[in-house]
């Protein structure tokens, strides 16, 4: 699941971008109020963390922008401050949820993730054979086994899922999983699907994810 964090102090951006992604979530972030709204308009996100002190724009702006366009996306405002209007101005504006700073990054994925679970972002468990990927409590199981996997290799599984018995490339998978800056060695996939396959697949004697030569992975199986 992807996440737009919007946040101008840097070095909380970076923090908020690398805890998230800990997590099994996919990060872009911005620093400013008319670029939250271009990214939130232009790509689909599962949710938008929204700092409210913003240049350009504040957060209470981008979230009636955001609204006033049709964007529907879960909206969690992140701020300093903490009085109960400005905490009513937000949600009035169209946020789901408030966070005052500091917080514990507990908290806000707690908070996160009740937010996918509500209405019309809950996401759906993802059930392809035996296997059962639920993005909303970022389990994996197999057969009723639980399987303990890392953010990434999740989150790959999560991708393959999402699109059973159809090739990803690994371009594809890196769009999806890394950010959109990321310039590594592609083949850093083929480390993370390996990977995957000695816990989904080979302890279960399965051969659920394939190589297409020359394409890239699919995840193969009954989808119910």
């Amino acid at each position: 699941m992807r996440i737009l964090v919007v946040e101008d102090e840097r070095r909380l951006a970076a923090a908020l971008k690398r805890g998230l992604e800990a997590n099994a979530f996919t990060v872009d972030v911005v620093h400013n109020g008319p670029d939250a709204v271009w990214m939130a308009e232009q790509r689909p996100y599962s949710a938008i963390v929204l700092d409210i002190m913003l240049p350009g724009m504040n957060g209470y702006r981008v979230c009636a922008e955001l609204r006033r366009s049709g964007v529907t996306t879960p909206i969690l405002m992140l701020t300093a401050k903490d009085g109960e209007y400005d905490e009513a101005e937000g949600l009035d504006t169209g946020a789901d949820d408030y966070l005052t700073k500091p917080f514990s990054y507990v908290v806000l994925i707690a908070r996160i993730r009740a937010l996918l679970r509500r209405g019309h972002a809950a996401p759906a468990k993802l059930c392809v054979d035996d296997l059962v990927v639920d993005p909303g409590s970022g389990t994996v199981r197999r057969g009723g086994r639980e399987i303990s996997l890392t953010a990434r290799e999740f989150a790959i599984l999560e991708c393959l899922a999402r699109r059973p018995n159809l090739v990803l490339s690994k371009d594809e998978i890196l769009q999806h999983v890394w950010d959109e800056h990321y310039e590594g060695d592609v083949n850093v996939v083929e480390v993370h699907v390996s990977a995957l396959r000695r816990k989904i697949d080979q302890p279960f004697g399965l051969h659920s994810i394939e190589t297409v030569r020359g394409m890239g992975y699919r995840l193969v199986g009954r989808v119910d």
